[in-house]
C-alpha cells in the first residue's frame, strides 16, 4: 500500500491548488488542475497548471517545464491524471514516459470511472500513487467544485449572490438599489462573473436594472459568461441592455412551456437563445439541467428575491455569498429572499463552514447550502 502523503507533499499540494486558479474563469469544461514536481530531496523542480481547452495540462507543463529531472521524481497534482486522448494527450502515459517515481493526487476524477483510470494506469505502470484524505482531499475537491457536480448531479454548481442592507433588503420600497453596497464589494462580483460559466438574474432585476451582466474591469484575459434571465412569460424587453447585445456574447431566456409564441419568437429573432420548462412558471432543476446539457458547469445568480426564493426553496443552490451592507431599509423595501419562509428554525438553508470578512465597508458571509459531491 502506497504511504500516505509526506509533510512536503502535503505543503506541495496546497501550492498545487494556488496553480490551479490561474486558469479561473477559463478552463471550463474542463477542470481546474495544479501540479508540482518534487525532487527525491523534496525539492520543487517545477511547477504548471492547466489554462484551458487545448492547452497543455497542468501535469503537462509541469513535466515539460521539469525535463530530464523528472525520471525519478514525485508529482503532486489536483485531480486525477486522465487516462484518455482529448483534445491533449493522456496525462498518466506522459508521466509514465517521463519515469516519475511517485504520483500523489488530490482528487479522483469522476469522468475517469468510465474511462482506464488514470491511477490505476500509473500503479499498473509502478508507478506508487498516494492518495490525500481529509482536509486536503476536501479542499482540492472544493476547487473544482462545478466540474463535480456537473459531472456527479448532472447541472451546474448554484452561487447566489445577495447584497442586501442589515435587515435583509435589497432595495428601497420606491425600487431604488443602486448603489446598496460599496465599489470594492461590485469590484469582486466582476471578478465572480468572469470565474462562472454563466450569469442568473430573475426578470424583475432584468427590467428594473437594465444590466448587462458582463465582467468589468479586470485585468488579463477574462471570457465573458452567458448571461441567463429567468422570465416565465418571455416579458424581457426587446429594448434592454440583455437584448440588443444578445449577438455578441449568448443571452438565454428560460421560461415556462406555455409562454406566448409571439413573445418567444421575438427574442428569438434578435439572437436570444430560448429554453422553456415548467408550466405556467419556469421549472427551475430542469433549466439547469438544460444549462447543464449546454455545457455550462456554474451559475452565478445575482437576484432578485423572487428567483432567490425559489432557487432556495428548490435545494438547488451550492453557495452562498451574501453582502451585508452598513445600513437599514426598513420594512417597506424589498426582501433579499421573497416568496418562501421556512417556519422552523432547524429546516432554515444554514451554511456550512460560514465565514465573515470584510470588503471595504460591506461585511461579505459566505458558506456551503449543499454537501460537496461525493459526500453524504
Amino acid at each position: 500500500m502506497s504511504a500516505a502523503p509526506t509533510p512536503v507533499e502535503r505543503d506541495a499540494l496546497a501550492r498545487a491548488r494556488e496553480l490551479a486558479l490561474n486558469g479561473r474563469g477559463r478552463v471550463s469544461p474542463n477542470p481546474l488542475v495544479g501540479a508540482v514536481v518534487l525532487s527525491p530531496r523534496g525539492r520543487t523542480v517545477a511547477e504548471g497548471w492547466h489554462e484551458g481547452p487545448g492547452e497543455e495540462h497542468a501535469e503537462a507543463m509541469a513535466l515539460r517545464l521539469a525535463g530530464d529531472e523528472a525520471r525519478g521524481a514525485t508529482v503532486v497534482c489536483t485531480l486525477e491524471p486522465c487516462s484518455h486522448w482529448g483534445r491533449t494527450p493522456p496525462c498518466a502515459n506522459a508521466l509514465i514516459e517521463a519515469g516519475v517515481a511517485r504520483v500523489v493526487v488530490g482528487a479522483l476524477d469522476p469522468l475517469e470511472r468510465d474511462r482506464a483510470r488514470g491511477a490505476d494506469v500509473l500503479r499498473g505502470a509502478g508507478i506508487d500513487v498516494a492518495l490525500a484524505s481529509g482536509d486536503d482531499e476536501r479542499a482540492c475537491r472544493a476547487l473544482n467544485a462545478p466540474f463535480l457536480t456537473h459531472a456527479l448531479l448532472g447541472r451546474p454548481h448554484v452561487t447566489l449572490k445577495l447584497a442586501a442592507s442589515l435587515d435583509g433588503r435589497v432595495a428601497t420600497s420606491a425600487g431604488e438599489s443602486r448603489w446598496i453596497t460599496g465599489e470594492p464589494a461590485r469590484a469582486l462580483v466582476h471578478r465572480w462573473r468572469a470565474d462562472h460559466d454563466a450569469v442568473m438574474v430573475g426578470v424583475n432585476t432584468a427590467v428594473t436594472d437594465d444590466p448587462l451582466l458582463t465582467a468589468r474591469g479586470l485585468d488579463g484575459p477574462v471570457r465573458q459568461p452567458v448571461r441567463v434571465v429567468v422570465d416565465s412569460r418571455g416579458r424581457l424587453p426587446l429594448e434592454s441592455a440583455l437584448v440588443r447585445g444578445a449577438g455578441g456574447a449568448t443571452v438565454v431566456v428560460a421560461t415556462a412551456q406555455d409562454a406566448p409564441a409571439a413573445a418567444v419568437a421575438a427574442l428569438q429573432e434578435r439572437g436570444v437563445r430560448v429554453v422553456a420548462a415548467g408550466a405556467g412558471r419556469v421549472d427551475l432543476p430542469a433549466t439547469l439541467r438544460i444549462l447543464a446539457e449546454m455545457g455550462l458547469q456554474s451559475v452565478f445568480v445575482e437576484g432578485g428575491g423572487v428567483l432567490a426564493g425559489a432557487l432556495l426553496r428548490a435545494g438547488v443552490v451550492d453557495d452562498l455569498r451574501w453582502f451585508a451592507a452598513p445600513l437599514v431599509l426598513g420594512d417597506d423595501a424589498r426582501p433579499a429572499v421573497a416568496g418562501v419562509g421556512w417556519p422552523r428554525l432547524a429546516d432554515a438553508p444554514r451554511p456550512s463552514g460560514a465565514t465573515i470578512e470584510a470588503v471595504g465597508d460591506d461585511a461579505l458571509i459566505t458558506g456551503r447550502l449543499t454537501p460537496l459531491p461525493g459526500e453524504v
